[in-house]
């Protein structure tokens, strides 16, 4: 007779790394919200913060405090079911039976992979929630100062911004002059105009200003114009705004195009690779985890409770203490960004499989 694809003893594992996974994930974010409302609730108070307020930017909070509990969940769910099934003999009587210990634990790693799929999940849905967090908390309630006064911005292909003032909420800008070298075979175009606004469907308008063309051979031509939609001009009010935004307010997408803005004026970007890096390098780490703390589970079978949450906690503070490290090398430019931001995921990835290979099948 076939057997299914999942048994009741994968539903079983799975039911029991899910019940211990479940209790962690809520658990995890009460104590941390709990200890920054300890910690800050005098500065709350005196920028005058509703209740209400407060309330809602720890709400706002939630997608980036699981982003980054995914991974200690996994561990300890990982732990602790598998330290189960070891004190109560559950593991060798599978073996017993013809079920080597990797089949016994396979439910646990597809289980870890899920959790890795919904941490990449939070990983977009995080920073948009940190924008309004961060604004709530700064005391204004339409989320922010969404204004930038007199700055220049170097665009990818190679024309240059200075914008007066730039309301990223209203999608206008005033005062834009548009500069762009020519070459040999077209002439240099500087674009001067009293205000523009920016829409989805037609990109930025600029309206009453003038067109100067600068061959290099001849004398120059300019004209004066009502209206005019630049194509060219490709940056959304968000993205020319990019600099008044924290790292933790930007997707993985939205961090890569800040990341050419800052390398091409000569910024040091190393830094902002790694935490880049780290949107991925992080949820991956569910997974990681998970084949570490099998055998680790397994080491000391007798040792309970106490021992599964010092073996969870002395791991994940480990881990913690890596990803420090990873951003102090990689941003000072010691280790290529990208490999910085991998490096405790490939030295927990050693560990595990060398511990894998130590445990009895």
């Amino acid at each position: 007779m076939r057997r299914g694809l999942v048994s009741p003893l994968d539903r079983y594992v799975a039911g029991e790394f899910a019940r211990i996974f479940g209790v962690t994930v809520l658990g995890f974010p009460v104590l941390v919200f709990v200890f920054d409302l300890v910690d800050n609730l005098r500065k709350y108070t005196e920028r005058k913060l509703t209740a209400q307020a407060v309330a809602l930017s720890y709400l706002y909070w939630i997608p980036d405090t699981l982003f980054m509990v995914f991974p200690a969940a996994v561990l300890f769910a990982t732990v602790f079911s598998i330290g189960t099934f070891s004190r109560h003999n559950e593991i060798t009587a599978a073996k017993a039976s013809g079920i080597s210990f990797y089949r016994f634990v396979a439910p646990v790693f597809v289980m870890a992979a899920l959790a890795m799929t919904l941490d990449l999940v939070f990983a977009e849905v995080a920073p948009p929630a940190n924008a309004r967090r961060l604004a709530l908390l700064a005391g204004s309630p339409d989320f922010g100062d969404e204004s930038r006064y007199n700055f220049a911005f170097a665009s990818e292909n190679g024309r240059s911004y200075r914008i007066f003032a730039l309301d990223a909420k209203r999608n206008t800008a005033e005062s834009v002059e548009i500069e762009e070298r020519g070459s040999a075979k077209r002439p240099g175009v500087l674009l001067a105009a009293r205000r523009g606004a920016w829409s989805p469907a037609r990109g930025w308008v600029l309206q009453e200003g003038h067109l100067h063309l600068l061959p290099t051979d001849s004398t120059a031509t300019a004209f004066g114009f009502d209206s005019i939609a630049d194509r060219r001009m490709a940056e959304t009010p968000r993205e020319l705004q990019a600099t008044e935004r924290q790292p933790t307010e930007m997707t993985f997408a939205e961090l890569t195009r800040f990341i050419r803005v800052l390398d091409r004026s000569g910024a040091e970007v190393n830094l902002l690779r790694v935490e880049r890096m780290l949107k991925l390098a992080i949820p991956a780490t569910c997974l990681i985890i998970a084949l570490l703390g099998a055998p680790l589970a397994t080491s000391a079978p007798r040792g309970g409770a106490a021992y599964g949450v010092a073996l969870s906690l002395a791991t994940t503070i480990l881990m913690l203490l890596l990803i420090q490290l990873t951003k102090a090398i990689g941003g000072k430019g010691i280790v290529p960004a990208s490999p910085a931001a991998w490096l405790p995921n490939a030295v927990v990835l050693l560990l595990a499989l060398l511990l894998l290979r130590r445990v009895r099948t």
